[in-house]
C-alpha cells in the first residue's frame, strides 16, 4: 500500500502476518453483541462514471486526519485535545487496515517488562484486534455502521488531558465500523497457492521463533485442502527453495519432512528471501486460485539490502502484474517492525504477530479464511463531517494509511485488502458545536471486486443523538472495548484523547468489560494495561 508522505511514524512495529485458509476442524470466532446498522445503502459505479463524493463543505485539499474550524469558534489553546490548526475541509480519507501486529508485539514487550517504543504503537491495530458488534452484509461487500458516545459519564466524569481538563466535556468519540461477510462453508473459497518464505537465520534460534514457525506450519499443512498447493523458501545469508509449488493432496508427509528439517543458521538476508519467494510464487502461480506469499520472520535484516524501499519494487511488480499479495507473520522478542509493516503494505497484505502456540493456532487455523481469501481490493474509507454540527475532529491512528481526499475514487491509488469476516474500525474524536443537532457525518467505503475489479461503494451516516450518550453507562460493550483499546494505545505512544482515564482506571474498565462480555481477549487487554502501569511505576 502506498504510504502517505505526510505521516510515516518512524519505526513501526509489525510482524508480517501470513495469509492462509481455514478448513474443517477450525471454528471462527463469534461476533459478540450486535449493534443496529445505520441506514447503509450501496452505490455501484456504472460505466466507470464516479459518483459524487460525500459533501465536504468548505472543502480543502489533501487528506488531513484532523479538521479544525478556523473561525471564531475554533479550538482554544487551553483545550484538552488541542491539535495544530489546519485548513478546514471536513473530509478524512484513509486506506483500510486489518493489521493487528502492533498490539500483539506491544503485549509481548510489556510482558517482558519493557514499554514499547512510541513509534511501534499504531492505535488502529489495537482497535482492530477485538471483536465488534457490526451487522454482517448479505453479499460480498461491506456493512457500514456509525455510532458514538461522550467519554464522560452522565454525572460528568471527565479525565480530559491538557491545561483544561473540563474541555473534554464537549467532545464525543465517533466509531466508524466496516464489516465483511464470513466464509460459511469449507469449499466456498477458491483453492490457494501459498509460497512460505521462512527466516532460518541465527536470530531465529531463540525459543518462540523458528520452533513456533515450524509448529504453525505443521498445523497449517494438516488443515489445508487437497486442492491447495504450497511452496517453501528459506533464507539466512542467502535464499534457497526447499519445495517448489506442490499440491497438498498426497504430499502432506513430504511437506512435513521439509518443515521438520529446518534449522537456524547464519545471518538475515530478508531481501534475498523476499525476492526468491516472489520468483517461486510467480513461477508456481495458479489461475483461479488465491496466490499469496507468506513471510515468517523476526525481520532483523543484517545482510544484503536492509532497507525496505530497496526491496519493495519486486513486490510491487508481482502485485500489479500477477495479483500476488503478501501476508506477514512476525515472531520474536525483538523484531524489525518498520521493515515488516512496509513490506506488507506494499504487497497489498497485512501483518500479525504471534508469540505462543495458542496464538499460532488461532492465526493458522481459526483465522485462515480471513487471511487468504479476499472480499475487497484497494478498499478506502472517506468520512465527510458536517460543518454545521462539527467544530473539530481527529482520526485516532491510521497516520501511515492516509489517502489524499481527491484520490478516494482514483482506483489506481492503493487501498487495503480485506478478507471474509474481517471488521475494520476507525475511531474519531469529534467536537460538536454548542447546541448542535442533526447530521454529524457520512462514512463511505469504496472497494474493487477481487475478481472483476469493478468498483463498489457503501455508505452510512450518524446524527447527533447517536453520539450523545455516556460512553461508560449507555454505549454498547463493544464500543467501550474500542475506546479502552484506543486510550491504551494513545497512552503508550504519549498522545492524548478526550476523557482519557488514568491507566489504573482504564485497567479496571477493561476487567469489568471482560467480565460482562466473557471475552478472553478483553481479559488479556486488561492485563496488558496493568503491566503497562507496573512498567511505568
Amino acid at each position: 500500500m502506498k504510504l502517505s508522505a505526510r505521516t510515516y511514524r518512524g519505526v513501526l512495529a509489525a510482524v508480517l502476518a501470513g495469509g492462509m485458509l481455514l478448513t474443517a476442524g477450525c471454528g471462527g470466532g463469534g461476533q459478540g453483541d450486535r449493534a443496529s446498522g445505520s441506514g447503509a445503502k450501496e452505490r455501484t459505479n456504472d460505466g466507470g462514471r464516479p459518483h459524487p463524493a460525500p459533501i465536504a463543505p468548505d472543502g480543502g485539499g489533501g487528506a488531513p486526519a484532523t479538521g479544525v474550524d478556523g473561525g471564531a469558534e475554533g479550538a482554544r489553546k487551553d483545550d484538552a485535545f488541542q491539535e495544530p490548526q489546519r485548513s478546514p475541509d471536513y473530509l478524512s480519507t484513509f486506506a483500510l487496515d486489518v493489521d493487528t501486529a502492533s498490539y500483539g508485539y506491544a503485549r509481548r514487550t510489556l510482558a517482558d517488562g519493557r514499554r514499547p517504543e512510541p513509534g511501534q504503537v499504531r492505535p488502529e491495530e489495537f482497535v482492530n484486534s477485538f471483536r465488534q458488534d457490526y451487522p454482517r452484509p448479505k453479499g460480498n461487500g461491506f456493512s457500514v455502521t456509525v455510532d458514538g458516545a461522550r467519554p464522560g459519564s452522565a454525572e460528568g466524569e471527565i479525565r480530559g488531558r491538557g491545561d483544561d481538563a473540563a474541555a473534554g466535556e464537549d467532545w464525543s468519540l465517533l466509531r466508524v465500523g466496516l464489516s465483511t461477510r464470513p466464509s460459511d462453508r469449507r469449499g466456498e473459497r477458491p483453492p490457494a497457492a501459498l509460497t512460505f518464505v521462512i527466516d532460518i537465520s541465527g536470530s531465529m534460534a531463540e525459543p518462540g521463533r523458528l520452533d513456533l514457525v515450524k509448529e504453525a506450519l505443521g498445523i497449517l499443512t494438516d488443515q489445508l485442502r487437497d486442492d491447495d498447493s504450497i511452496a517453501l523458501v528459506t533464507f539466512s545469508d542467502e535464499a534457497r527453495t526447499r519445495l517448489r509449488m506442490t499440491g497438498v493432496d498426497d504430499n502432506r508427509d513430504r511437506i512435513h519432512e521439509v518443515i521438520d528439517s529446518l534449522e537456524p543458521t547464519d545471518s538475515t538476508n530478508v531481501e534475498a528471501g523476499v525476492r526468491r519467494g516472489y520468483d517461486e510464487a510467480v513461477e508456481g502461480r495458479r489461475r483461479g486460485a488465491t496466490n499469496r506469499v507468506v513471510l515468517l520472520s523476526d525481520a532483523l535484516a543484517n545482510t544484503g539490502e536492509t532497507e525496505a524501499d530497496a526491496i519493495l519494487d519486486r513486490i510491487d511488480d508481482a502485485r500489479r502484474t500477477y495479483g500476488i499479495t503478501l501476508f506477514g507473520v512476525g515472531v520474536g522478542s525483538e523484531y524489525g517492525d518498520a521493515l515488516m509493516e512496509r513490506l506488507a503494505d506494499k504487497g497489498d497484505g497485512h501483518t500479525t504477530y504471534v508469540s505462543t502456540s495458542a496464538q499460532a493456532r488461532k492465526v493458522f487455523c481459526e483465522q485462515l479464511p480471513t487471511h487468504v481469501e479476499l472480499r475487497a481490493r484497494d478498499a478506502k474509507a472517506q468520512v465527510a463531517f458536517d460543518p454545521k454540527t462539527v467544530r473539530q475532529f481527529r482520526l485516532i491512528g491510521y497516520e501511515n494509511r492516509a489517502v489524499a481526499d481527491e484520490d478516494f475514487r482514483n482506483d489506481t491509488v492503493d487501498g487495503g485488502e480485506v478478507g471474509p469476516g474481517h471488521t475494520v474500525t476507525a475511531l474519531y474524536a469529534v467536537r460538536l458545536r454548542e447546541g448542535a443537532s442533526g447530521h454529524v457525518a457520512t462514512a463511505t467505503v469504496r472497494w474493487l471486486d477481487p475478481r472483476t475489479r469493478a468498483p463498489h461503494e457503501q455508505t452510512g451516516s450518524v446524527e447527533t443523538d447517536a453520539v450523545d450518550g455516556a460512553l461508560w453507562d449507555e454505549a454498547s460493550k463493544r464500543l467501550q472495548v474500542t475506546a479502552v483499546a484506543a486510550y491504551f494505545a494513545e497512552s503508550l505512544r504519549g498522545g492524548a484523547m478526550p476523557g482519557a482515564p488514568e491507566l489504573g482506571e482504564l485497567a479496571a474498565r477493561a476487567r469489568k468489560l471482560a467480565s460482562s462480555t466473557e471475552d478472553g481477549a478483553v481479559r488479556e487487554l486488561a492485563e496488558a494495561i496493568a503491566q503497562a502501569q507496573r512498567v511505568r511505576d
